[in-house]
């Protein structure tokens, strides 16, 4: 079973309805025995990153993230969510995140010119480090996005970009915690199948 963590920041419904559409057995919960029983977790998120990162501290969450990620439960983090897998933010100030992934989030209007933010739309992965999560993803498979702020100074665990003025971090990955800058459950068919690999890994 997939715990889909419900801290009062994420787009839930859709995320299960996609798992559920793909026969993958999930939950939205926020209840930590759940979310210990369960074989995954998906972190999904949308807003802002200090609120919601002051919510996963006050209702328990993010030690238990810690926790379980220290355990090898695997973990997806989707948009905001992915974000909260890194160390620091600055959206609107410094917040501290998960610390699971290295690398800060920062404002994308900063670093490019003559094109909207938020990034919102369809865009190529470009893959630059192999990693089961890709088993069914392929170089020209394009997903959804929607952001403000991006990942930086994150090397260390990046899998994918997709090009947005700059090198957008797309997928970033170590060990068993993994984010998606992009909303895999509004990708279509290609999202489906990350989701379906995720759930198998």
């Amino acid at each position: 079973m997939i715990a889909i963590i419900d801290y009062g920041c994420g787009n839930l419904f859709s995320l299960s309805r996609s798992l559920q559409f793909l026969g993958i057995e999930s939950k939205i919960t926020g209840d930590a025995a759940e979310i210990s029983d369960a074989d995954k977790i998906i972190l999904p998120g949308v807003g802002a990153f200090g609120d919601a990162a002051e919510k996963l501290n006050s209702t328990g969450h993010a030690d238990l993230l810690k926790k379980l990620a220290k355990e090898g439960r695997y973990i997806l983090g989707i948009c905001l969510g992915m974000q909260l897998l890194f160390e620091k933010s600055y959206e609107y100030g410094e917040h501290s995140g998960l610390g699971l992934l290295e690398g800060g989030v920062y404002p994308l209007d900063a670093d490019i010119s003559g094109l909207k933010v938020p990034h919102m739309g369809w865009n190529k992965l470009d893959i630059v480090r192999d990693d089961p999560i890709f088993a069914n993803t392929g170089k020209d498979d394009y997903f959804y996005f929607v952001h403000s702020f991006y990942a930086k100074n994150c090397d260390s665990c990046l899998l994918a970009t997709a090009e947005y003025g700059v090198d957008v971090p797309a997928v970033a990955g170590r060990d068993n915690v993994y984010g998606t800058q992009f909303h895999p459950e509004k990708s279509g068919e290609k999202g489906l199948a990350l989701l379906k690999t995720f759930a198998e890994l």
